[in-house]
């Protein structure tokens, strides 16, 4: 068309009609746009879905959706780990069987299973002794077994270590405390409990079932007692001369494996290629029945966890399948975490055996949450933190969404899901969750609730959320330089240390 005739054309379109601009081809070229909520339902009805019985570590159910996962890795063209053969890092977890009896004899007193002490693990026991303290029990040091030989003996020690405050250091304690009576050869390690989680939740957390990392068998396996010793009620037993009588049945263990689910996007810039982002979620949730430790129906006693974390696992789902066919700067590892229920166990194990080396893994950008309770927001746990602020605000921005930093600070819920395993490290590590500004009525109606079905969820809020996420995702792969803990954080220096500065 000549020019002369295309003014004419122009010239007779009414005042009142608007002509259609282009949309920028900067935003509609990114692939975040094309993740339909179609395929987020889908995702989130097959792994919250009553077959999947809970997902609970260690159970079918549980490998069912690890299975899906890795096809789903498979299916976007991810690739193996180096050293893997496929998409699964198997972990050997154990189940743990509840004790059936228990009691500890202390002069004229008799502990009972149940009221003042509980069995974390061992054999069947039954031992009569002197008892030897050891201070905390977590060095061969001064404060330790001092190089003495106390093979058979019964060992005490203070309950969790000098620097445990959240659950998963004064978890972290015991089982070192464990490994090292083990390594010892006592007969029993009996620890002094006055730590921050309150009594009655040890109580009733070791009288279930527990899934817990492999542990030595046979002779070399201590019985494990934690006694409440609020007000210091048993200090008698740090004296020497003190003689107990411990009678266990001990608590019974099978294989219970699980996996973590892992591949990886090459990034495209010849150097930062060899850094590497890890987007995590965790895909267990607590199981059936008794094994929630929620109440639950008759009619529906399957934990389906569509919040907690079928919600995040379709995030990262999501991020790898538009960050794969876009391919960012630097590598991304996606990892789907198992066992986070039971104890932040697989991310535990990933920082131990990391698939690609921690040095060169600059950040790590976690999603999970107990759900929501406000769609206009995430709620960034860590976001002040981590180095990422900018990226994190525009990822969620770009898709109609804000920010708020440090929900509910009360709970301390940065030390409580699996970013705290990389942060221990030294790796920033924020977690990127649904919006909510406090544990309210909407959130504890759903967390660890039987009712947290698919059905339930807003499915326009969940598309948006992953969306946002692997955004988010994109622009701290592309960012010119590392993200950086603030200065005095509490995990600086672990940084310092990983990465040389």
């Amino acid at each position: 068309m000549k020019l002369a005739s295309t003014l004419l054309l122009l010239a007779s379109i009414p005042a009142s009609v608007s002509i259609a601009q282009p949309r920028p081809k900067a935003s509609t070229s990114l692939p975040e746009y094309t993740i339909s909520r179609a395929e987020v339902e889908a995702h989130t009805y097959f792994l919250a879905s009553d077959e999947l019985m809970g997902r609970r570590t260690g159970e079918a159910g549980n490998r069912v959706a690890a299975r899906y996962i890795a096809e789903q890795f498979r299916l976007y063209g991810l690739k193996t780990p180096p050293g893997q053969e496929g998409y699964l890092q198997t972990i050997p977890f154990e189940k743990i069987r509840a004790a059936s009896s228990a009691t500890l004899l202390i002069g004229n007193d008799t502990l009972k299973l149940g009221k003042e002490l509980v069995v974390m693990a061992g054999n069947p026991t039954n031992v009569t002794g002197e008892v030897v303290y050891v201070g905390y029990g977590l060095t061969d040091g001064e404060d330790g077994y001092k190089g003495r030989d106390l093979k058979g003996r019964i060992v005490v020690a203070q309950g969790g270590s000098p620097d445990a405050k959240s659950p998963r250091e004064i978890f972290s304690a015991a089982e070192a405390k464990r490994k090292l009576a083990a390594e010892k050869g006592v007969a029993a390690l009996i620890e002094l409990y006055s730590e921050s989680i309150p009594w009655g939740f040890v109580n009733q957390y070791f009288n279930r079932e527990q899934i817990t990392s492999a542990m030595p068998a046979g002779p070399n396996a201590p019985a494990h007692l934690w006694i409440n010793n609020a007000n210091n009620k048993y200090k008698q037993l740090k004296e020497s001369g003190q003689t107990v009588t411990l009678r266990t049945s001990g608590r019974e263990r099978a294989a219970a494996p699980s996996a973590n689910v892992a591949g990886i996007i090459e990034g495209t810039d010849p150097k930062l290629k060899n850094e590497y982002i890890i987007l995590s979620a965790h895909y267990d949730h607590v199981g059936v029945g008794k094994q929630g430790g929620s109440a639950y129906e008759p009619s529906d006693s399957i934990f389906n966890g569509a919040r907690d974390n079928a919600f995040g696992t379709v995030a990262i789902l999501e991020s790898a399948k538009v960050l794969a066919q876009q391919r960012p700067k630097r590598s991304v590892l996606v990892v789907a975490l198992t066992g986070e229920e039971v104890g932040l166990l697989g991310s535990r194990y990933y920082a131990e055996h990391p698939l690609v080396p921690l040095k060169q893994t600059i950040f790590d950008l976690n999603t999970d949450g107990a759900g929501y309770n406000d769609t206009t927001i995430v709620s960034v746990i860590g976001l002040e933190r981590t180095g990422a602020k900018a990226e994190i605000e525009a990822g969620a921005k770009t898709f109609g969404l804000s920010v708020f930093a440090e929900p509910a600070p009360e709970q301390g819920l940065f030390d409580r899901s699996d970013n705290v395993a990389f942060a221990a490290k030294g790796i920033p590590a924020p977690t990127f969750s649904p919006g909510f500004k406090a544990f309210d009525d909407a959130i504890g109606k759903y967390y660890h609730q039987a009712i947290d079905n698919p059905e339930s969820l807003n499915y326009n809020y969940v598309q948006r959320f992953c969306q946002a996420f692997a955004h988010t995702a994109r622009l701290i792969a592309n960012r010119a330089n590392r993200p950086q803990w603030i200065a005095g954080d509490k995990y600086e220096a672990a940084g310092k240390a990983l990465y040389g500065q």
